[in-house]
């Protein structure tokens, strides 16, 4: 129990001292990346007239799968951007890769702002962009 505490103890510390250590620029592109993909995203949700991208994934279990994998084909550029600039991180002042540091780092990064963003813009878009068209109504069956 204490190795497991000892690792989360060090990787919170590594994490707090990334953004004024080397390569401190990334904390402030990949959050924005994935915010304006989150943009891109939630605009063409409000096109088509859907719910938020967090609030479907939590009302509606049906379609949770189909979420995630649109939710991770957005996301998934800057995802993969913060593993490797956080390797190289790792490498340059640890001399050494921690995989958890790096999935956890990553995830905050990227993950994080884009599904928390995706749904507020959808929301702010609605306000500028014209109300999507309503499917017609299916005609009544005759008994």
């Amino acid at each position: 129990m204490s190795i497991l505490l000892e690792m989360i103890s060090r990787g919170w510390n590594n994490f707090l001292a990334r953004p004024n250590g080397s390569l401190s620029l990334r904390f402030y592109v990949q959050p924005t990346m994935a915010s304006l993909l989150a943009l891109r995203a939630g605009i063409q949700d409000a096109r088509q007239g859907r719910q938020g991208y967090l609030w479907a994934m939590l009302t509606r279990p049906e379609r949770r799968l189909q979420l995630l994998h649109e939710g991770w084909r957005g996301a998934m550029t800057p995802f993969l951007l913060a593993i490797a600039l956080d390797c190289i991180y790792q490498l340059m002042t640890i001399r050494f890769i921690y995989p958890l540091e790096l999935l956890f780092t990553a995830t905050v990064l990227a993950l994080v702002p884009y599904a928390l963003l995706r749904g507020p813009f959808n929301r702010l878009a609605r306000l500028f962009l014209p109300a999507p068209p309503t499917p017609p109504a299916a005609p009544a069956k005759q008994q």
